[in-house]
């Protein structure tokens, strides 16, 4: 399980032409499948009069989700190339989709293998790629004389929170990096009537 995963800071495009052929390229930082399926419809819209629309995705800090799809081009000529841009840079949490409209002349897999790959490449090398932190949520629930004691270790440990209720009983969630949270958790304990719950 890892706390830390690289993907790219903002959106990008790159481009590759070959006899005729012109390969746009879209990269996006993504968190969903939802979001992913939304940058591909708005994309189709835009770009509806080109003959193929392909995508590499990869979701999670363990990267245990992914998709390939050549839509409609030789099987392994665009997803795989797509894909293998994502994998050399250690990249997560992102979508890359190249649109082809086609020049009129026939590439060849070993062609559109080159050109998939080098119009992914540079949609890549146009953007800055960044490493990300992986947050858990904790919430926790206390009553108000505890509020002063919970306040400092938030403060000392540089914690964010939302979901915030203070009343009688007071709850709030904190957003907490993985590599903290037994930390967080130790401390907050130490707190009499100091309730805690992982948020899923």
């Amino acid at each position: 399980m890892t706390d830390l995963y690289r993907t790219i800071h903002n959106p990008s495009e790159g481009l590759y032409k070959e006899k005729g052929s012109k390969f746009i390229a879209f990269a996006y930082s993504v968190s969903s499948e939802d979001e992913i399926k939304e940058r591909m419809v708005f994309l189709q819209k835009q770009f509806h009069d080109a003959r193929h629309h392909c995508y590499a995705w990869r979701l999670g800090a363990n990267m245990e989700r992914y998709r390939v799809n050549d839509d409609g081009e030789p099987s392994g000529s665009a997803g795989n190339p797509i894909f293998g841009q994502i994998q050399s840079r250690n990249l997560t949490n992102i979508l890359v989709v190249v649109i082809r409209y086609f020049g009129g002349t026939l590439l060849g897999v070993g062609g559109l293998i080159n050109a998939y790959r080098s119009a992914s490449s540079d949609a890549l090398d146009q953007t800055r790629i960044v490493e990300q932190k992986v947050y858990d949520r904790l919430n926790v629930q206390f009553d108000y004389p505890q509020m002063n004691s919970v306040m400092k270790i938030i403060k000392d440990l540089d914690l964010s929170f939302e979901n915030q209720e203070f009343d009688l009983k007071c709850s709030l969630t904190l957003k907490v990096w993985k590599r903290k949270m037994d930390l967080v958790y130790a401390q907050l304990s130490l707190i009499k009537g100091c309730k805690l719950s992982r948020v899923e």
